[in-house]
């Protein structure tokens, strides 16, 4: 099951309670203080982990909490601190406050982790209020209370080329004869009720050298008005801003009574009212279901329209494989000229961003 927004609840863990405690030792009169600090609580840190695909670990357990840590003890022995929780989530997680509003961290590299809720300080136990005119404290410190939050997680694919297009234009179709994909594929609209991604190689075949990949992203069709919710709506377009190049696909086949250009210019607009990101993005424009179409005026009449709008076009068949290869070279080279997504340019794995890092080496100092 593909979920792609979950809401959660995390708490770091309280700081332990200094102690109270006086040295007792034979022929040690007035042994004086020698009460514990408490340990630091353990905090939540978020990790992206690329084997997950889904937030569907976090659908029905949604309360996180780590470890609090240990009260002081005699002695002057410390608390032991609380381990810290580190919760997977998949690569390309936008993390929300759900009560400010303010985006939080998004993890878009393998590897990267932040810290989203910090352990409470531990209290300072009677050994630290020791002065030469108070010389037997009876007071220590409760444990500071760790970081709670309320978040919303969304997921955001991370794909180089974005299919796009109204339903059943053959955009599953296409995923599963470029890549090893297997959508479900019907002769109904809607019949990608989640997105996909599939992995292409521009170059490879038999004898040759895997060459050039990238990612493509099957999304389910798009109507007009999905960027007000019609349809499976804003759902799904944002899923969308994580692509680096857009492939319209347009059904130009005797079977469809719709208007290729129509339809382009529908999808446009979504687009554009969804996200000025989006209406920035490069275009291919691709004529689907070439083997079923004879009539190929509605087909010249879109080449045309690309041609005057300086869009590169492309006329393919799925089925049959007619066209499909010059597609995907195509998007290869698109891809080679573009900049490189947010991903490629991301902390390497392991890497920590420099709030994190701060935030850990001044809670290391505190315990």
């Amino acid at each position: 099951m593909f979920v792609d927004e979950a809401k959660i609840y995390v708490k770091a863990g309280d700081g332990g309670n200094g102690c109270v405690a006086f040295r007792r030792e034979k022929y040690v009169p007035r042994g004086g203080p020698s009460g514990g600090d408490g340990g630091a609580g353990g905090s939540v840190y978020l990790e992206a982990n690329p084997h997950d695909n889904t937030l569907l670990r976090y659908r029905f357990n949604r309360e996180f909490r780590a470890e609090r840590g240990r009260h002081g003890e005699g002695s002057n022995r410390t608390g032991h601190s609380g381990a810290d929780l580190i919760l997977a989530v998949p690569v390309g997680t936008v993390v929300w406050d759900a009560q400010g509003g303010e985006q939080v961290a998004d993890l878009t590299a393998p590897g990267q982790r932040v810290l989203i809720a910090r352990g409470g300080r531990g209290g300072r136990g009677n050994q630290h209020f020791a002065k030469p005119w108070h010389q037997a404290p009876r007071e220590a410190e409760d444990g500071a209370p760790g970081e709670e939050r309320h978040l919303r997680l969304e997921l955001k694919l991370l794909a180089d080329v974005g299919l796009v297009g109204f339903p059943n234009v053959g955009k599953s179709t296409l995923i599963s004869r470029i890549s090893a994909a297997r959508p479900k594929i019907a002769d109904y609209p809607f019949t990608t009720l989640e997105p996909g991604l599939g992995v292409v190689s521009a170059d490879g075949g038999p004898g040759r050298e895997l060459g050039r990949t990238f990612v493509v992203a099957d999304l389910p069709g798009l109507i007009e008005g999905a960027h007000l919710g019609v349809g499976l709506g804003t759902r799904f377009l944002r899923h969308v801003e994580r692509t680096r190049l857009l492939a319209h696909l347009i059904d130009t086949s005797d079977a469809s009574d719709r208007d290729p250009l129509r339809d382009f210019e529908i999808i446009e607009a979504e687009l554009a009212s969804f996200s000025a990101v989006l209406a920035a993005k490069p275009v291919l424009v691709v004529a689907t279901k070439l083997d079923a179409t004879t009539d190929r005026r509605r087909l010249e009449a879109l080449r045309a329209f690309c041609a005057g709008k300086h869009l590169d076009f492309y006329a393919i068949s799925a089925v049959t494989g007619e066209g499909v290869p010059q597609l995907v070279r195509a998007m290869a080279d698109a891809l080679d000229r573009l900049a490189p997504s947010a991903a490629d340019v991301a902390p390497e794995l392991g890497a920590v961003d420099e709030e994190t890092a701060r935030d850990a080496a001044k809670l290391t100092e505190e315990r």
